[in-house]
């Protein structure tokens, strides 16, 4: 699409400005080739399914080699530099940080998490998912709606194409190979409430 020429131009911000931003207080941004999102904040229905993700699946994973991460965890992407902060992340072994300029960034996910918005849906579901698939140990990835019970979810096959599957049944169950458990909708919609739906 092209620009409008009545619009302001558009600052282009550095990498050195970003992280000065990113150190300035306890917000969290993410860079995305020269402009800088805010991170932190949202809405009730996102932060009741990223803190229900989260929950279950610590819980879950407690006597296993797995561990969840909150949205606080960064994710190192390498084909977008420098991380992204999915709202759930987990990794599985010998989990290995990097450390990128003062921030510990995951470099080994098998899992990520993300609750969808109206403002983050379409990056979250084609540039993000890209970007992740760039992370070698990467396997599984599930993308939330908030407005709807609908749950998108994506894992690699042994053959090394990615397969696909969404429900909106609340009584279904997602199966999370990566880490070895079972999440149901209604786990992870727990005190989410919908419009127009039963």
């Amino acid at each position: 699409m092209a620009a409008n020429p009545n619009d302001p131009p558009r600052h282009f911000y550095s990498l050195d400005e970003y992280f000065a931003l990113e150190h300035a207080g306890d917000a969290r941004y993410e860079y995305w080739d020269g402009d800088i999102v805010c991170m932190s904040g949202g809405s009730r229905a996102h932060g009741l399914i990223s803190g229900n993700t989260f929950y279950r699946l610590r819980q879950k994973l407690e006597d296993s080699a797995c561990l969840a991460f909150t949205a606080d965890t960064a994710v190192k992407t390498p084909s977008l530099q420098p991380y992204r902060y999915p709202d759930v992340s987990a990794g599985c072994g010998d989990l290995r940080f990097e450390n990128i300029r003062g921030v510990d960034a995951l470099i080994n996910p098998v899992l990520i998490v993300e609750a969808l918005s109206p403002t983050t849906a379409q990056r979250d579901a084609v540039e993000k998912f890209t970007a992740y698939r760039a992370i070698p140990t990467f396997e599984e990835y599930l993308l939330v709606a908030q407005d709807a019970p609908r749950i998108t979810h994506h894992w690699l096959q042994a053959d090394g194409q990615w397969a696909r599957d969404e429900t909106s049944d609340l009584t279904a169950t997602v199966t999370l190979s990566s880490v070895s458990c079972v999440l149901t909708a209604r786990e992870i919609y727990e005190g989410v409430t919908f419009r127009n739906v039963s």
